[in-house]
């Protein structure tokens, strides 16, 4: 059982806060010959547009090239990956392939397009005062929601296989109301930057992961 992140919505839209608890570490290292059978794509990083492969994967990125790290799409001595993969005389060669870690721009955009799909199921809901999304469920992971009265939305990630997260996710609520909506430095629907917050979140994720079950008896939160 695995608790990938933590995203925190306001009622207009906004990411206000995330966190990373488990970044699965997916990689990919083969050696091609030129011309490589795939097609790239320049975007905030070299991906994989076309063309799965030994377990490469549309949208992973190059992360190295012969050892070298690639950084917004440019090797150590600035020249543009793309450009270096395109050059015959440069293989044969090493291409490290992974899933990219989202950017926070990306998170910002994603967190925006959820909450009009949770609008859009309450729009769809047949009776009324539907409770809009629950869970969305794919085959690698399940996305849980929970929205309060005002409009806030808690979201966490977690493995396939989790079920029965609501409590986890009310206990994030608590946390949420003891230490920022509390806090007379913090202002309300703003992006949530406290020190207390944050170790009080991460205890709770520990102590639901040790228990193996996100229910009812995860502790309370420490002071």
């Amino acid at each position: 059982m695995v608790l990938y992140s933590v995203y925190i919505i306001n009622k207009a839209g906004s990411l206000i806060y995330n966190y990373d608890n488990v970044i699965p570490r997916t990689e990919v290292e083969k050696t091609f010959s030129y011309p490589l059978e795939m097609v790239l794509r320049e975007e905030e990083r070299l991906t994989v547009a076309y063309g799965e492969r030994d377990g490469i994967k549309i949208g992973y990125a190059v992360i190295a090239i012969n050892g070298e790290t690639v950084t917004n799409r440019k090797m150590p001595d600035g020249t543009q990956a793309l450009a270096y993969l395109q050059n015959p005389d440069n293989y044969p060669l090493n291409i490290r392939f992974g899933k990219p870690k989202l950017s926070i721009n990306e998170k910002i955009t994603l967190a925006s397009t959820f909450h009009s799909m949770f609008a859009i199921a309450c729009k769809l809901s047949p009776v009324s005062n539907s409770s809009g999304i629950e869970v969305l469920e794919t085959g690698t992971f399940r996305l849980w929601c929970y929205q309060t009265l005002t409009g806030i939305k808690f979201v966490v990630i977690t493995d396939q296989h989790q079920s029965g997260i609501q409590p986890l996710l009310r206990k994030i609520y608590e946390i949420y109301t003891d230490y920022a909506l509390k806090n007379p430095f913090y202002s309300l629907d703003m992006p949530i930057r406290l020190e207390l917050f944050d170790l009080n979140l991460k205890g709770v994720l520990e102590a639901a992961e040790k228990n193996q079950q996100y229910n009812a008896n995860i502790p309370n939160s420490t002071i």
